[in-house]
């Protein structure tokens, strides 16, 4: 008996009923970046390991599909090397390429390989499947969508304003409400490190920590920091200042006061111009709160960052920030860049489980057909469905089946709301 096929742990197949709901989510998408004046990009689905390893972090690049040379891979590999069974060390001997693990660093490389074609500020767009070695769970896939707008060459905040309203335009298009963006700034994060004792070195370690504040609470995030030997009065200063910060432009005022001599000023009054030019101009429903706790896994990011966090998923679908440093690492020259992805695939997967309808869907109407029609009468049928289809009806033909009863409930699952039937001794 022939095995049954499957596919690999993380990935999906799509109906043709979904993949309805996908493409108009995909094409609302579209029509909200043009209308803030992104253009669309594509690049290809590998990159070299060398454009893609140390840009995430040491979990992220754990995350990696590698992707193994072709031909004679063992060939330039020593027997002690292959006895030493050092994975990460023989992959990097006969991998040379790797999936993409998201849209930003193939993005940042298209921009260094392509800079003479590209007229600055650069507001691009990208919509591709991205590949990572994680562990499925609800909303999280080993293959999934991610939709990337991003500026590059626009140093003040109005970057960071666009990016926010044209993701936030096109939840509101797609009946997304009362979700809330959540803002900080990497700097502020490192100020109130340098100002609780932390040593610089560590600050990524006790980023790490402060992560987990929404599943271990303060209590959980001071008794970790503790446990990684840092002292219990730079702990207790750090998680005061944070009790302290109100979710709002307070918030950011008391930043900007407490962390003198730590904070450039101007690092929060581009924060506060932020907030107020968003909650001032915005189309949809939505908060945008500041959030000392957020830090952003990514370790590219330089200025201010975001989210998306929605109470019905209970976690983010989205997020960004600035990077400016990402693109000299290729070049040796700084670009200012900033960038908001969408979690795509988790934003389909809450419509879906509202049981999303397409407004305004193309009616659909079916064509069913006695067994056995002369070529004549065939001809008129295809005639009258090329009439209907030039006036924007999508026709779908077929032959009458036995179980015509369940043929037909097949039909209005698949969205037809017509059906006619056409009979041999009526033609």
């Amino acid at each position: 008996m022939a095995a049954k096929p499957s596919i690999p742990k993380g990935t999906r197949d799509f109906s043709p009923v979904e993949m309805a709901k996908r493409n108009y989510i995909f094409n609302t998408i579209r029509d909200v970046y043009h209308l803030y004046g992104f253009q669309q990009i594509e690049t290809p689905s590998m990159e070299m390991l060398s454009t893609l390893m140390g840009k995430y972090g040491d979990e992220g690049d754990k995350l990696l599909f590698k992707i193994q040379n072709s031909g004679d891979y063992f060939s330039g590999i020593t027997d002690e090397e292959l006895l030493s069974r050092n994975a990460v060390k023989l992959a990097s001997k006969f991998c040379e390429k790797g999936l993409r693990y998201d849209l930003t660093v193939p993005f940042a490389r298209y921009v260094v390989m392509h800079r003479d074609e590209i007229t600055f500020p650069f507001k691009r767009y990208q919509i591709q499947p991205v590949w990572r070695a994680d562990r499925p769970q609800r909303g999280r896939y080993r293959q999934f969508m991610q939709c990337d707008i991003d500026i590059l060459g626009e140093p003040t905040n109005l970057a960071e304003i666009e990016l926010i309203l044209a993701t936030t335009t096109l939840l509101g298009k797609l009946d997304f409400k009362n979700f809330t963006i959540r803002i900080n700034d990497r700097r502020i994060l490192k100020a109130m490190a340098a100002y609780s004792g932390f040593p610089e070195e560590s600050y990524d370690t006790v980023f790490i920590i402060l992560d987990k504040m929404d599943k271990i609470g303060f209590e959980g995030v001071a008794k970790e920091l503790e446990e990684a030997g840092f002292a219990k009065e730079s702990v207790e200063k750090y998680l005061k200042m944070f009790e302290e910060i109100t979710p709002d432009t307070a918030g950011v005022e008391y930043c900007r006061e407490k962390l003198e001599g730590f904070l450039d000023k101007e690092y929060a009054d581009g924060l506060k111009t932020i907030i107020d030019s968003v909650n001032a101009v915005k189309t949809a429903e939505f908060k945008i709160a500041f959030d000392p706790t957020l830090v952003r896994g990514m370790s590219y990011y330089t200025g201010p960052i975001f989210e998306i966090a929605m109470d019905e998923y209970g976690g983010s679908v989205g997020g960004g920030g600035r990077y400016d440093e990402m693109i000299g690492k290729f070049t040796g020259n700084q670009t200012c860049a900033c960038g908001f992805s969408i979690g795509f695939e988790r934003i389909v997967m809450l419509l879906l489980e509202r049981d999303y309808q397409i407004p305004g869907a193309q009616k659909k109407k079916a064509y069913l057909i006695e067994k056995n029609m002369p070529a004549e009468g065939m001809q008129k049928i295809i005639q009258q469905a090329t009439k209907e289809r030039s006036e924007g009806t999508a026709i779908n033909i077929a032959v009458m089946k036995k179980n015509k009863k369940f043929q037909k409930e097949q039909l209005a699952s698949e969205g037809y709301t017509e059906i006619e039937e056409f009979f041999v001794d009526k033609m």
